[in-house]
């Protein structure tokens, strides 16, 4: 009994030290970081959001969420009371997102600053200051879904049996003009070549009467010139002929002999 009885309390004087560590290594660690008080305020969800979850600057941790609740009235707006380390710059311009940790959900508060202003968020009096809280990434991607599944309804709607009967008739109509289209592109193309076939003929007959007037036709004008004075040599002849027919069989009449040919006399002269 005694044995047990010291072992019972030699693990209660454990348990008690341990405990007694823990408290004051909070209490120093409290009195050698000062935390400055403010509110992130929002209409959004906060989904994923719990008291003590970690808030940090520009991905630093400075924090952690102090309390959440929903401010009286109407509004339905939502506090997050966050405390934030004294030396963190939060300014005027500063504002606060969340965001998720890995594949927990678990969300946590960042607080980023767009460069707006330098001048410091005092924290003091009875009211924390106000930091707003600005839809995030993962909101705009669930807006993103939303939009899409109402666009999906919105086709569905859209695309009911009369609808697809219209547009069926619509692409059977565009199915059968490009069809047309294709026969009246393949006439065209052979009306193409047949006007290709008759430039090539033109071009042809082109070449031939290049060649008949630089070749042909000179030699024909050179054969024409030649009749003409065979002609004229020929009309020559046939006037002589006339003239003196006896020519014909005894040859042309010799001239009369001049001086110092034989058979010329002074009294002929």
């Amino acid at each position: 009994m005694e044995n047990r009885a010291y072992a019972l309390a030699a693990g209660l004087f454990t348990v008690l030290l341990a405990v007694a560590l823990v408290a004051a290594g909070l209490w120093f660690r409290r009195d050698d970081v000062r935390f400055a008080q403010y509110v992130v305020t929002t209409t959004s969800s906060v989904s994923g959001l719990k008291a003590e979850a970690p808030v940090r600057y520009r991905g630093v941790d400075v924090g952690r969420v102090e309390a959440i609740k929903i401010e009286p009235g109407a509004s339905g707006r939502i506090h997050v009371r966050i405390g934030v380390q004294e030396d963190t710059p939060i300014t005027k311009s500063t504002y606060a997102q969340l965001g998720y940790q890995g594949v927990t959900g678990l969300a946590y508060v960042s607080l980023n600053d767009d460069g707006t202003s330098s001048e410091l968020l005092k924290a003091g009096g009875r009211e924390p200051p106000r930091i707003d809280l600005r839809p995030s990434v993962f909101d705009s991607s669930l807006d993103l879904v939303a939009a899409v599944n109402e666009l999906s309804g919105r086709m569905s709607d859209l695309l009911n049996e009369e609808n697809r009967r219209l547009v069926t008739r619509v692409l059977g109509g565009i199915e059968r003009a490009s069809r047309e289209i294709g026969a009246l592109s393949r006439k065209l193309e052979e009306r193409s070549q047949a006007f290709d076939r008759m430039a090539a003929s033109l071009e042809e007959v082109g070449v031939a009467a290049r060649s008949f007037n630089d070749e042909t036709l000179p030699r024909f004008n050179a054969l024409v010139e030649q009749v003409n004075r065979d002609t004229r040599a020929l009309d020559r002849v046939l006037n002589a002929v006339g003239e003196n027919p006896q020519s014909f069989v005894f040859g042309a009449p010799r001239g009369r002999p001049g001086p110092g040919e034989p058979g010329f006399r002074d009294g002929a002269r």
